[in-house]
C-alpha cells in the first residue's frame, strides 16, 4: 500500500505554536507620493547650497575683508584730507562776527576784576581806647601781596596810629601789624592777624617797559568810599614830588591822570591785565584843597618789593 503524507498550511498542527502571520501593508494614499518628492527635492537642495557656500566660502570672506578695508581708506582719506586754508577775509568775518554778537567787557572792569580780591580799607586810630568807625584818624588803601597777609600801604597812612585795622574785600576785619618801613618812599608794610581762607596776593609787574600812554587803573577808597576804580593812562614817569609841609622828596614816581583823592593813598595802580605796577602815594594840586587836579604819582613796585624784603624784578 502506498503511504501518504499530509501537510498542513499551519506549522501549529506540528509544533503546536501559533504560525507568523503577514503584515498586511497599507494602501498609500493619491497625496502621498507628491509629498515624499517635495521632502526629496528640499533635502536634496540643502546639501548643494551647502557645498556651493564651502567651495566658495574663502572667496566671500576674501570679497568682505576687501570692502571693509575700502570703507577703512575712505574714511581715512576724508580724515588726512587737509582743511581749506583760512584766508585773511575768514579771520575778519569771525571777528566781525563775535563783536556783533558778545558784548565784551571793558579792559577797565577786567582789571578790576583781577585786582579786586586782593584790595584791601586800612583805618588807623590815634589811641585804642578811642576807636570808632565814625572818628577814625586816618583813612587809606593797601594792597596784599604775599597771601599770608603781607599787605603794602602807604606809610603816611599808618604813621602814628595806635591801632591799624585792614578790611578784606570779603569783610573780614583784622588788626594789623607795621613790619616794616620805608619813609624815603613812602611805604610800609602791614601783617594782618586774622586773613580770609582764600585770600589771593597781587601780581606784581617790573616798570621796565611801562610807557607814556599805557593804560592804568587806580583801585582804592577815596575819603573811605569804596572800592573806587578809575582809569587813565601813564602821563610820566621818573618824576619828584615834594609833599606839601616840604618834609619829603619822593623820587622816580610813576605820574599819571587816573582820578585818586585822599583815602586811595596805598591803593594799587594797575595795568589793564590787572598787574601791579606802582603803589598811590600822593596828589599834585596848586591849591589848598586836598583834591585832584589831574596829576597823580605812584611809587614803582621795585621799591615797593625791596620795602617788603621781596627780590627784585
Amino acid at each position: 500500500m502506498k503511504r501518504v503524507t499530509l501537510y498542513s498550511s499551519s506549522r501549529s498542527s506540528i509544533t503546536g505554536q501559533a504560525a507568523p502571520t503577514k503584515q498586511l501593508e497599507q494602501p498609500q494614499t493619491p497625496d502621498q507620493p507628491r509629498q515624499t518628492a517635495a521632502q526629496a527635492a528640499k533635502a536634496s537642495s540643502r546639501p548643494r547650497w551647502r557645498e556651493f557656500y564651502v567651495r566658495n566660502e574663502r572667496r566671500f570672506l576674501g570679497g568682505a575683508a576687501v570692502g571693509l578695508i575700502s570703507i577703512l581708506l575712505v574714511f581715512t582719506y576724508s580724515g588726512l584730507k587737509p582743511p581749506r586754508e583760512i584766508t585773511q577775509e575768514d579771520i575778519r568775518a569771525a571777528v566781525l562776527h563775535t563783536l556783533e554778537t558778545n558784548t565784551l567787557p571793558s579792559p577797565v572792569a577786567k582789571a578790576y576784576d583781577v585786582i579786586r580780591s586782593s584790595v584791601v580799607r586800612v583805618n588807623g586810630w590815634g589811641a585804642e581806647d578811642a576807636i570808632d568807625d565814625d572818628k577814625d584818624k586816618s583813612v587809606g588803601s593797601g594792597v596784599v601781596i604775599v597771601d599770608k597777609g603781607t599787605i603794602l600801604t602807604n606809610l603816611h597812612v599808618v604813621l602814628g596810629a595806635k591801632r591799624v585795622q585792614v578790611v578784606f574785600a570779603d569783610g573780614l576785619k583784622s588788626d594789623a601789624t607795621v613790619v616794616a618801613m620805608q619813609p624815603e618812599h613812602d611805604l610800609a608794610v602791614l601783617q594782618a592777624e586774622t586773613i580770609p581762607d582764600d585770600l589771593v596776593a597781587a601780581t606784581m609787574r617790573s616798570t621796565a617797559d611801562l610807557a607814556l600812554g599805557d593804560q592804568v587803573v587806580a583801585v582804592g577808597f577815596p575819603f573811605g568810599i569804596g572800592p573806587s576804580v578809575t582809569a587813565g593812562v601813564v602821563s610820566g614817569l621818573r618824576r619828584e614830588f615834594r609833599s606839601p609841609e616840604g618834609k619829603r622828596l619822593l623820587t622816580n614816581l610813576i605820574q599819571f591822570d587816573a582820578a585818586v583823592n585822599p583815602g586811595s593813598s596805598g591803593g594799587p595802580l594797575v595795568t589793564a591785565g590787572g598787574e601791579v605796577v606802582g603803589i598811590v602815594t600822593a596828589i599834585l594840586n596848586p591849591t589848598d584843597q586836598r583834591f585832584f587836579v589831574g596829576i597823580g604819582f605812584a611809587v614803582p613796585i621795585e621799591n615797593a618789593a625791596a620795602a617788603a624784603g621781596l627780590p627784585p624784578f
